[in-house]
């Protein structure tokens, strides 16, 4: 019978985990870029600054920066 620990052992499944793991780290990441823009912005950076040293496009943080108000 075919059980857990023989589709963990199969290539599909772990290319399919891994991945949902590297997903899951770019979405924090991402998250975390935007949670620091109002800090950002309180220290008197630009909209363009933030954009350029975060790498992101400058819509993206005036995005952010409205819905931290």
């Amino acid at each position: 019978m075919f059980e857990l620990n023989d589709l963990r052992q199969t290539r599909f499944f772990q290319d399919f985990f891994e991945e949902g793991k590297q997903e899951v780290f770019e979405e924090a990441k991402q998250e975390g870029k935007l949670e620091a823009i109002p800090q950002l912005l309180a220290f008197g950076l630009s909209v363009e600054q933030i954009a350029q040293g975060l790498g992101l496009d400058e819509q993206v943080v005036r995005q952010a920066a409205q819905l931290k108000s």
